[in-house]
């Protein structure tokens, strides 16, 4: 999982993968941390991606460096918000305490279960780690 996490927060913004029905939908997410041994992100509950989750939690993540080696990595989310969890959110990113505080009803917290990432660079090599 450390490899994993590091790759995400080194390459700061990763793209977020959903299903909308039967169409796709993207979106930038920046925030993930190691949280009760799995990879957890934030998002609130009136944003596209948390419906879109709740109705498919199946998502795919993935993300470029500058050496030209990236992610894909799928999961499958599971909400886990509560006073604990977000308490971890806001302590691991400051930042968003702008956004967010522990009481606010529609901040959101969700960990990838089912987590496959592979790893790809420009020689064709890949190699697969599954949590």
């Amino acid at each position: 999982m450390n490899e994993i996490l590091q790759f995400l927060t080194d390459n700061h913004i990763f793209y977020l993968a959903t299903i909308d029905g039967s169409t796709p939908k993207v979106r930038p997410f920046g925030f993930v941390m190691a949280y009760k041994g799995k990879l957890c992100f934030c998002t609130n509950n009136f944003k596209d991606v948390y419906r879109q989750l709740k109705v498919n939690p199946e998502f795919e993540i993935s993300s470029t460096s500058e050496t030209m080696e990236w992610i894909r990595l799928k999961g499958e989310a599971t909400f886990i918000t509560n006073l604990d969890s977000k308490q971890a959110v806001l302590d691991a990113e400051p930042s968003l305490k702008k956004i967010y505080s522990i009481d606010d009803p529609t901040f959101e917290v969700f960990c990838a279960d089912k987590v496959e990432a592979t790893f790809y660079n420009m020689k064709g090599e890949t190699r697969t780690v599954k949590l």
